[in-house]
């Protein structure tokens, strides 16, 4: 209607004033409503083209949405495992909480048993090393036993020997080779007590260390297991819909307790849908405007910070079916980044607050550049100029917003 009126100003009206005052035509005589198309029709027919086009003039290079929105994360809150809920640490259904705070506690009794039965084995190790220990000292006395023996059975072999090669007829020769057997016997004793020293320095050395390290890392896998079943906030913020109470089950993967929303969660910035036609229009560093629904009669200077390359409707996911292009019966938007002009700019607008947006075309810099014909820089004025219907438009909607809401919407 707005742009019907200023396209009018330069048409109808003046062919109106013509004929009213330079031809003197008077209302019901001359002008009828007959007389008024046929005398003025080359005037309305020229002001609906001007409409028509002002319209897509403004509409196309001073895009406008109303898919603007203040979106926000949220985090689930959910333990690693399923598990019987033990103790509640937030009290209602919504608070606020600080990083690492815990929020509840599930049943830990078998996790608990493991880590008991982790300590007892490295309690069983380190016995395990006390009698090692002993048993290398036993060894140690068997080996100075079995050589003493041993050298003794040397001696008495090497006397008899002697006496043998002196007189052979004053020892038997059955006693020197029992002499003999017994040496070798000896000798056995002491590899055998050698032998249980090494295996007990091994089992100090190598065997027992390793179990005991198995068994540490048994209780710290069962202390990690103990600690997940204490559920703590990963950020600040607040947590919303906890409705968890002692006694019910929590499933990671179908039950959640609830929902923590991040501290600063949706303020800062605005995500906006354009048409795809403004794909190449819209460019970062563009000025921009927006009104909320939670802010109203405000009207928040913004610029664009980023564009995103892709559009989401046509997103698919790999399965078994091959996808038909006719199923994205809607048309995807251009998702733009808004962030306030000056500090503060969105203070008061709730995340996840419905908005209305505008961003407007700049050709400034090109036509002080000098690049562009005087027609051309005509054009490019005229273009930015228009952009101030587009602007008085959003200040209308943000003035009447409200009204109908409140007024006209059933209230």
């Amino acid at each position: 209607m707005l742009e019907l009126l200023l396209c009018s100003l330069l048409t109808i009206l003046p062919d109106y004033l013509y004929r009213r005052y330079a031809q003197g035509k008077r209302f019901g005589k001359e002008i009828t409503l007959f007389s008024v198309w046929f005398e003025l029709r080359w005037g309305i027919i020229a002001c609906l083209m001007l409409t028509v086009g002002l319209i897509t003039v403004i509409f196309y290079n001073h895009p406008a949405t109303t898919n603007v929105t203040a979106m926000f994360r949220t985090v689930p809150i959910l333990p690693e495992t399923n598990g019987r809920v033990a103790e509640v640490y937030v009290d209602g259904v919504s608070g606020g909480i600080t990083q690492g705070a815990p929020i509840f506690r599930l049943d830990s009794s078998k996790q608990e048993a493991a880590a008991e039965t982790a300590r007892r084995k490295i309690a069983e190790s380190n016995a395990a090393m006390v009698v090692a220990r002993a048993a290398i000292l036993e060894a140690e006395g068997k080996i100075v036993e079995a050589r003493s023996s041993y050298q003794q059975a040397v001696d008495e072999l090497e006397t008899k020997q002697e006496i043998f090669r002196r007189n052979p007829g004053a020892v038997a020769t059955r006693d020197i080779e029992k002499l003999k057997v017994a040496v070798e016997g000896r000798q056995g004793t002491i590899d055998a007590a050698t032998a249980a020293k090494q295996a007990a320095e091994m089992q100090i050395s190598a065997l027992l260390p390793a179990q005991r390290a198995s068994a540490e890392a048994e209780l710290a896998q069962a202390q990690v297991d103990l600690d997940k079943t204490i559920v703590r906030a990963g950020v600040a913020g607040r947590v919303e819909q906890f409705t968890l109470r002692v006694g019910d089950i929590v499933n990671p993967l179908m039950r959640p307790a609830g929902i923590l929303i991040p501290e600063g969660a949706g303020q800062g910035r605005l995500q906006a849908g354009f048409p795809q036609v403004e794909a190449q229009i819209m460019k970062v560093g563009m000025a921009a405007e927006v009104t909320c629904a939670s802010k109203p009669w405000t009207v928040i200077p913004m610029v664009v910070t980023g564009i995103q390359d892709y559009i989401a409707a046509g997103q698919f996911r790999g399965g078994e079916q091959l996808v038909d292009a006719q199923q994205v019966t809607r048309p995807g938007t251009i998702l733009v980044f808004l962030e306030p002009l000056y500090e503060g700019g969105l203070a008061g607008v709730a995340p996840g607050s419905s908005c209305i947006a505008n961003a407007y075309t700049s050709n400034h810099d090109l036509i002080a550049s000098g690049q562009v014909g005087t027609l051309k820089g005509l054009v490019l004025h005229g273009v930015d100029a228009v952009g101030l219907v587009h602007a008085m438009l959003l200040r209308i909607q943000a003035l009447l917003y409200p009204i109908q809401t409140l007024v006209l919407g059933g209230h």
